[in-house]
């Protein structure tokens, strides 16, 4: 009697020991998985606006397919002056995102990055309602000496950004735009720098405006929702890793 008690005992403790363990490894099973489908689920946020390949997501301003002046070099479009260049807008429109890309200037070059864009017969350029975040070489274009809200990251010709932490032309700098209207908040993130920050609509917004050279252009900066667009300005310029993202 006392061996068969001993017996069952010893098959018991087995028992709930297996069933125990059971229970801890399929909770470990479940949070990977939980883990494992939510991380792709963060990328997936973003959307790839050019990944070196093609230029599906673009288009000329007011039309037309991307020109042959904007060619693909490695994993970058590159824009090469001549007849045929021009602006290039998204296909798409965004109203509250974060933009990441990055650019490269030829030597005394000029770019710019849109956005709140336009397409429209009565608006020859993006920049006449798109505010334009400034692409320049710093050392040699023209627009850097003319004064700090023309330099490199600039709002263009309405806020300064707080520091040059600008690459040299010829480099690769890594630029972050964030627009929200639901927070009233703009910034832009220069090689891992906040560099410049203002509001995108309300009274503070067209004081801004009424203080800069756009203050009698029509359009300027008042659409909540628009393109974005990257610029055409006579010289060579280079983007790429093209991302946005959506904010709610």
């Amino acid at each position: 009697m006392k061996k068969t008690f001993t017996v069952l005992t010893i098959f018991s403790l087995v028992f709930i020991s297996c069933k125990e363990g059971k229970k801890t490894e399929t909770k470990e099973d479940a949070t990977a998985k939980v883990e494992t489908t939510e991380e792709p689920k963060k990328e997936a946020d973003w959307q790839v606006l050019f990944d070196g390949k093609n230029f599906d997501s673009w288009h000329m301003y007011n039309g037309g397919e991307v020109s042959e002046a904007w060619s693909i070099e490695g994993d970058a479009m590159v824009l090469t002056p001549g007849d045929k260049a021009g602006n290039i807008v998204s296909n798409d429109e965004y109203k509250n995102f974060m933009l990441s890309l990055e650019w490269k200037i030829s030597e005394g070059g000029n770019s710019g990055i849109f956005w709140g864009v336009q397409e429209d017969k009565k608006f020859k350029e993006p920049y006449q309602t798109g505010p334009e975040i400034q692409v320049l070489d710093n050392e040699r274009h023209p627009d850097a000496k003319a004064g700090t809200t023309h330099q490199a990251g600039a709002l263009y010709d309405m806020i300064a950004p707080s520091e040059d932490v600008t690459k040299p032309a010829g480099e690769w700098n890594t630029c972050i735009l964030k627009i929200d209207h639901a927070s009233n908040h703009g910034e832009v993130t220069l090689n891992g720098t906040k560099i410049v920050e203002f509001p995108v609509h309300g009274d503070k917004w067209k004081e801004m405006i009424a203080n800069s050279k756009f203050k009698d252009w029509e359009g300027f900066g008042t659409f909540e929702k628009g393109k974005i667009g990257l610029q055409y300005h006579g010289d060579k310029v280079a983007f790429r890793n093209i991302k946005i993202k959506e904010l709610n």
